[in-house]
């Protein structure tokens, strides 16, 4: 038996000693307190789910709601199990209590050995939430103030391309940029502070520059040449007559003619200023062309230098017109159009497209009263209007119900204020201003010398060339073999 009068006693009730003493003694006490450490760190990182109270994946589940608790729980078993070992070992004689040098040196091994495997997991965890963070899930659904962006991102051009690969530019600059940025986000989603509607990119001065973004797969110097582009629509009367506008886009880029030359073109760099957020409103415009030496400033009737110069100013990049590239939102009109094209709303029932544009244009203020009111109105104008077209195409109307339905719910978001045109389009001029904010024959150049003014021309041939519009099937369709079947 050990010296009791020694350094290595048996701790008597008064010393400072014994729970450290007797955690230390046997390794089932080190193990508990191993167990109940780490998972007391692992269930910090899955706090969130814990608050939800349910995960989409079994296996997250089944780690955050049972194995976590499992690991706590044996840990907190193992810690009085191995004390009562360790002070039975001493007892014994088996063991002797460790001084105060032994036992701080075994807890701060202990502790760097708990703090390396935690910050591994930490680590770990940290890494896949950045990751996690970086998804359109999350960006969309997690941020359930996006819904309206990450609805029209499912249906878009882009809808392969991630979120942040546009919205965040490239750099440890650009990550950090984006975090600072969702954090003053967060804040106002958490108090539930955040503008409704959401201002878009361009509008809240947010947004990634093209140059870093899109011009990364969409080079400038890439010659496109020209472009058909074939815009489909139906009348509003009882066929629903199908008419098709046919236009040879001047895409151009490169070393070729075309839009995209005459914007952005090699030392060609456009500044203008607007007098909205949404950069609608444009009363000047300078256009310099470097291998050509020349500089031209064209204002509108109304503007006033002193005005301009107070105005915030821009340089023309790709989102200037391309602002909506994968979160399009519809009017109307369009939005029965596009469906009528794909089958989706059955161009076989009389008066489908004035019928559908109508319902769509009716006010609801909510999912619910929408997912109520569209189908059934649009099922209560046949049932009153064409009975026997309602009794043999029950079917068609039915599916062209749900049909409105899904264009609705893809465009309007009463919860957000996102109605219809909330959002506009500067590409094309059709259904909002678009090219015609500088190509409106109003923009002028002032010559120094009291000279014939100059305007920014509307020629529409700058653009496009014209091979139908609105016609019922083109002849240039039908040359191209381009013409729907019957």
């Amino acid at each position: 038996m050990p010296n009791a009068s020694g350094p290595d006693r048996i701790p008597a009730l008064d010393d400072k000693r014994p729970v450290l003493s007797l955690l230390t003694s046997h390794w089932l006490g080190m193990l508990g307190v191993a167990l109940v450490t780490t998972a007391g760190c692992s269930w910090l990182f899955v706090l969130p789910l814990h608050m939800r109270g349910r995960v989409d994946n079994p296996y997250i589940g089944l780690l955050a709601f049972i194995g976590i608790p499992m690991v706590f729980f044996l840990g907190l078993l193992l810690i009085p199990v191995g004390m009562y070992l360790g002070k039975r070992r001493i007892v014994r004689g088996f063991a002797v209590v460790p001084n105060r040098r032994a036992i701080f040196q075994r807890v701060a091994l202990f502790i760097g050995i708990m703090t390396a495997i935690n910050l591994v997991i930490g680590s770990q965890l940290t890494y896949r939430a950045v990751e996690q963070m970086d998804t359109n899930q999350f960006c969309g659904q997690s941020c359930h103030v996006m819904k309206p962006e990450f609805v029209s991102h499912l249906t878009g051009t882009h809808q392969k391309v991630a979120c942040v690969d546009c919205h965040i530019t490239p750099g440890a600059s650009g990550w950090f940029a984006a975090k600072i940025n969702g954090a003053h986000q967060l804040r106002l989603v958490a108090f539930n502070s955040f503008p409704r509607p959401l201002p878009s990119g361009l509008a809240s001065n947010r947004l990634a520059p093209s140059a870093e973004t899109c011009e990364q797969c969409h080079s400038r110097e890439r010659s496109s040449g020209s472009k058909l582009r074939v815009i489909t629509g139906f009348k509003d009367d009882q066929a629903n007559t199908r008419i098709d506008t046919v236009l040879m886009m001047q895409v151009g880029g490169g070393k070729a003619a075309g839009i995209h030359s005459a914007h952005m073109g090699a030392g060609v760099e456009i500044r203008y200023a607007a007098t909205d957020s949404t950069r609608q409103t444009i009363p000047w415009v300078e256009y310099h062309d470097a291998a050509k030496g020349q500089t031209r400033s064209y204002v509108t009737a109304d503007a006033k230098p002193d005005a301009i110069g107070s105005l915030p100013h821009y340089t023309m990049q790709c989102a200037d017109c391309h602002n909506r590239p994968t979160h399009t939102f519809d009017l109307p009109d369009k939005a029965v159009d596009k469906a009528m094209a794909t089958g989706d709303i059955a161009a076989s029932l009389p008066f489908a497209h004035k019928t559908g544009v109508a319902v769509l244009k009716a006010s609801y203020t909510s999912d619910e009263e929408a997912a109520q009111k569209i189908p059934a109105a649009f099922e209560a104008f046949y049932r009153e209007k064409y009975p026997e077209v309602a009794a043999k195409q029950a079917d068609d109307i039915r599916r062209s119900g749900a049909a409105l339905l899904a264009a609705w719910q893809r465009n309007v978001f009463p919860e957000f204020r996102v109605t219809w045109g909330t959002y506009p389009n500067n590409l094309g001029h059709s259904d909002s201003p678009g090219c015609f904010r500088c190509h409106d024959e109003s923009h002028n150049t002032v010559a120094a010398d009291g000279g014939a003014k100059k305007a920014i021309s509307q020629d529409c041939g700058l653009c496009h060339e014209t091979l139908a519009v609105e016609e019922t099937k083109p002849a240039i369709l039908k040359s191209l073999g381009l013409l729907p079947a019957k």
